[in-house]
């Protein structure tokens, strides 16, 4: 029997108490009230927040994530304009190349070609001046063989050796 005393210790026997119901609902409401302004409140601000932050991280994400495959668009762009222009100076560098070749070997063959004729003129000089000097030598062994002869009168033996002697002292 003891036990069926102790549960109801807090109550009476089934008697309706309109008061204590009263008091606990406006205990329950200032309790409600309190809680909403200092935990509630605050708490649900932190929540909003925490939820604004995160919604601008993933909004700066997304905006780096564009900017970024914007700049890798830009990049990959600019690689292709610098592959191109690098074709181009290689092309025009190789073209230049060529037409300097060309001039080089122009001005070779026009040099060879200025030798050669420079080369052919001395030779000529130098021939004109052997000619020159073989008909004086000639002229002068003429006159030297017709002294000679109008001095006295040879024999065909003596002409021999005397034109032999005129050609021996002309070969020195």
């Amino acid at each position: 029997m003891l036990l069926s005393n102790t549960f109801v210790l807090g109550a009476s026997a089934g008697v309706f108490n309109s008061g204590d119901i009263l008091f606990t609902i406006a205990m329950f409401a200032i309790l409600l009230f309190l809680v909403k302004k200092l935990a509630w409140g605050p708490l649900m601000g932190i929540m909003k927040q925490r939820e604004e932050h995160i919604a601008n991280e993933i909004e700066s994400a997304e905006q780096s994530r564009a900017e970024a495959k914007k700049l890798l668009e830009e990049q990959r762009n600019l690689l292709k304009e610098a592959r191109t222009e690098a074709q181009i100076l290689i092309e025009n560098a190789k073209k230049q190349g060529d037409l300097q070749r060309e001039e080089i070997i122009t001005l070779a063959r026009t040099e060879a070609d200025r030798m050669k004729e420079s080369a052919k003129l001395e030779i000529e000089q130098q021939k004109e001046q052997a000619v020159s000097a073989i008909r004086d030598q000639v002229a002068s062994l003429s006159v030297l063989i017709a002294s000679k002869v109008i001095e006295k009168e040879l024999s065909v033996e003596d002409q021999e050796k005397l034109i032999n002697e005129y050609i021996q002292e002309g070969g020195r």
